[in-house]
C-alpha cells in the first residue's frame, strides 16, 4: 500500500519520524490540510495522530496503486491547536468543511 525506498525513509528519519508513523497518521483519519499540484504531481498534506497519539504532518502523493510518503514532521504549535480545536468540534457532534 506504501511506497517506501532508502530516500523517503532517510528524509522522514531527518524529522525523527519512522515510515510507521507516518503510515498510522495517513490510515487514522487524518484532516486533509492542504492539496497542491507540484511539479506535475500531486501532492496532500494531512495532520492526524499515529497509534501513540504522536501529532504529525505527512505529505502524500499517489504512485500507481500505492502512496507515497514525499515528508513527514511533528505538528508545531499552530498545527496542534489547529488539530485541538477540531477535534472538540467532531466532540461535540460538529463538522467542519476545513
Amino acid at each position: 500500500m506504501f511506497d517506501w525506498d532508502e530516500a523517503n525513509i532517510a528524509h522522514i528519519a531527518e524529522h525523527d519520524v519512522l515510515p510507521k508513523e507516518a503510515e498510522e497518521v495517513v490510515l487514522n483519519n487524518p484532516l486533509d490540510l492542504e492539496e497542491q499540484d507540484r511539479n506535475g504531481e500531486s501532492r496532500l498534506m494531512q495532520l492526524g495522530e499515529t497509534a501513540n497519539k504522536r501529532l504529525l504532518v505527512v505529505v502524500t502523493t499517489p504512485r500507481g496503486s500505492k502512496i507515497r510518503v514525499v515528508t513527514a514532521f511533528a505538528a508545531n504549535r499552530a498545527y496542534r491547536e489547529f488539530y485541538a480545536a477540531h477535534k472538540t468540534r467532531e466532540d461535540h457532534g460538529e463538522k467542519n468543511s476545513s
